[in-house]
């Protein structure tokens, strides 16, 4: 879920609780050093200084990265606006607005969107996230839009034969699902633009030669997700640049993930593929056939969510450098491309990302367990920062570091998970007592958790909570048969993961086995209904947009995941019953231990009156529960303030479902009150 700012919440609404104090949390101001031993007080009450502002309103967010010429340009969300602007890294290290923020630069080509940007001499070309139409900047002229309505745009790489762009496009302006295809368009006026590829479910990744006479892309279909299987077709191009002689050179067998392809220096096709459950790095050999150039039992790549994600990069003619993930831990190598001998850069990155080979050296974006962030640039066997955005920072004494566990699970496997132990050099817990525990799902649910630094963890960890941010089965960054074990199991998979984590961290006598919560967005969300629903391990959960009818969401959902839930779960022609034993509006009578619920009331994914219809039920049968409504929200992108809001209605939540005072002034939850309250906006209705 993305942020924005500004707004406030315009509706708490249909809610067992009484709501007091609704003034956001005061300025923090860091302790100073001090001799004095850490005062005992229980855990979840801890004094802390990281208030939901600092959490959600006080950093920006680099987006994507690309080399321009000698010159780096990269797109920067606005923590304080909630729009994302391009910008430039000179030469001398300063740094130059190019495209201002109140533009919004975003694509939604597959929803998601990503490759929003590219830039060929001093022109800029990106995407305006409102009316996803293709714009170029010129220096010294006003924005000029290049593309019809009703397309989107994204993943463009220049073309210089007719000084044209290939993009992928995706085309909403006849009826049904919307048409992709890889076009053409010229970069001094609008037009139609030319069609080069057509004629499949899906396509990205266009990638062109040093001499503009092959071009690659990446092609899929329905059913398969672009993690599943996909092909890489190689075409050639002709003096008038006419695509021609064009075949599969990867993954026309399936069960294959073929994924970024870039021509490197010496003219050969390069590309990650996940042959043998590994995403690992391949290249097209001289017999036509890919070879592998590197193994490692670990993911050069993750689901390609977005366009335009790139976890390698060439140093020089001879090296690339690539960022993977070991069990869920990053990494960043050297490979020498004639040897085939790696040797590893010393980071201590959570998260690597959108590594592009610039005129002196590799760049890339790189998140830190601490709360430092950036560009940053290779140099010999480490790297250096070159470019921080504005962040939040926090006494590195009030940081928890994350202990990767792994344990045992269902069906003979195993799963892995973040823990965080509470920490506060102010502050220890009770003689003989242990901290509450809080489970964070992902959502996807095709993602991973991470160890970059993340404020929302860190809130409750400085407050005396234990965290675990968990990577059930159906995570990415542990090979393809862990990711696809969640198939034919979302819904049954997730939720025992999530249970024997918990009791796994109980046993070893980490956290205290009676206050025990679990919380998730979306598809998170849906794992966190359905726990409360079919297992008593967990005393609370807390729900924001979590999927509640599976059945429904199946006939809703857009083109990119379509049959997403063919995967998940199976077809809903044949496995209907199925997807309501899945679906937590169908199993309302489970639901037995108190629940907050979070909703958008602009919501197109999770209903609203399907919020409501579980809050309902659970006052029905007398099980303390909130309903908080914001009329401003839809399914993904929450605002800032939005957010600020729902995690001190959290902080408070859990604070009367454990029966202690949470030491920040938030909104109180009355969870014996069963009258709902009055709202300033019209009650949902059935």
């Amino acid at each position: 879920m993305r942020l924005g700012i500004g707004h406030r919440v315009a509706a708490i609404c249909l809610m067992t609780l009484a709501l007091l104090g609704c003034e956001p949390g005061q300025e923090s101001v860091l302790p100073q050093e001090t001799d004095n031993e850490p005062m005992a007080a229980r855990y979840g009450t801890w004094i802390s200084p990281l208030t939901a502002e600092d959490v959600y309103a006080s950093s920006d967010e680099l987006i994507e990265l690309r080399a321009v010429g000698d010159l780096m340009y990269f797109s920067e969300f606005d923590g304080k606006s909630g729009n994302t602007g391009i910008k430039r890294l000179e030469v001398d290290g300063s740094v130059t607005q190019v495209v201002p923020a109140e533009f919004n630069v975003g694509s939604r080509v597959h929803e998601y969107g990503g490759g929003d940007f590219l830039g060929i001499g001093q022109s800029l070309f990106a995407t305006g996230k409102g009316d996803q139409l293709f714009y170029r900047f010129a220096p010294n002229q006003a924005p000029l839009a290049l593309t019809p309505n009703g397309t989107r745009h994204g993943d463009c790489i220049s073309y210089p034969k007719g000084s044209r762009i290939i993009c992928v496009r995706e085309d909403h302006r006849q009826q049904g699902s919307p048409a992709a295809s890889l076009v053409t368009i010229n970069l001094n006026f609008a037009g139609e633009g030319d069609t080069f590829v057509a004629g499949h479910d899906f396509i990205s990744s266009p990638s062109i030669n040093s001499d503009n006479t092959q071009l690659a892309w990446l092609t899929w279909e329905h059913p398969a997700m672009p993690w599943d299987n996909t092909r890489l077709w190689l075409g050639e191009l002709d003096r008038k640049g006419r695509l021609h002689s064009s075949r599969v050179v990867a993954g026309d067998g399936g069960n294959v993930a073929v994924t970024q392809p870039s021509f490197g220096p010496d003219g050969r096709l390069y590309f990650i593929a996940d042959y043998d459950d590994w995403w690992n790095l391949y290249r097209l050999g001289d017999d036509g056939k890919p070879e592998r150039l590197y193994q490692k039992n670990a993911d050069f790549a993750g689901p390609a969510w977005r366009l335009g994600e790139r976890t390698y990069a060439f140093e020089s003619d001879n090296s690339l450098i690539a960022s993977y993930v070991h069990n869920g831990e990053a990494g960043l190598i050297r490979l020498d491309l004639q040897t085939g001998h790696a040797e590893d850069i010393a980071v201590d990155f959570g998260e690597i990302k959108q590594l592009t080979g610039g005129k002196d050296a590799v760049y890339f974006i790189g998140s830190k367990v601490t709360t430092e962030k950036g560009i940053y640039r290779v140099s010999g066997r480490g790297v250096e920062l070159v470019y921080a955005p504005r962040l939040m920072v926090l006494d590195p004494r009030f940081i928890s570091r994350a202990q990767s566990i792994s344990f045992a699970t269902a069906d003979n496997m195993r799963a892995w998970g973040y823990f965080y132990w509470p920490r506060n050099p102010a502050f220890k817990g009770l003689s003989d007592t242990r901290p509450p525990l809080l489970v964070k799902l992902h959502g996807g649910p095709t993602a991973k958790a991470n160890l970059a630094y993340r404020g929302d963890i860190q809130y409750w960890t400085s407050r005396g909570f234990a965290v675990l941010d968990l990577n059930f089965r159906g995570s990415s960054g542990f090979g393809r048969a862990y990711r696809q074990s969640l198939y034919g199991n979302w819904g049954k998979a997730d939720v025992e993961d999530a249970v024997n984590a918990a009791r796994f961290l109980v046993k070893k006598g980490w956290v205290n086995g009676d206050e025990m919560a679990i919380t998730g967005a979306s598809a998170g969300g849906l794992t966190a209904l359905l726990v409360l629903a079919y297992d008593d391990t967990f005393k609370a959960a807390v729900s924001r947009a979590g999927i509640s009818d599976i059945e429904q969401l199946a006939g809703e959902t857009h083109k990119f995941e379509k049959t997403y839930l063919d995967q998940l779960i199976g077809p809903l022609a044949t496995h209907r019953t199925l997807y309501r034993e899945r679906s937590p509006l169908y199993q309302l009578d489970r639901l037995k231990e108190p629940l907050l619920l979070l909703q958008g009331l602009q919501d197109t994914v999770v209903l609203p009156n399907q919020a409501l219809t579980i809050y309902e039920a659970l006052e029905k049968n007398q099980i303390p529960a909130a309903l908080l409504t914001f009329a401003d929200e839809n399914h993904n992108h929450w605002k800032n303030a939005n957010l600020v809001k729902a995690l001190e209605y959290e902080l408070g939540f859990y604070g009367q479902v454990f029966g202690f005072k949470v030491a920040d002034e938030v909104p109180s939850l009355d969870l014996q009150l069963r009258t709902p309250l009055e709202v300033s906006q019209p009650p949902l209705s059935k």
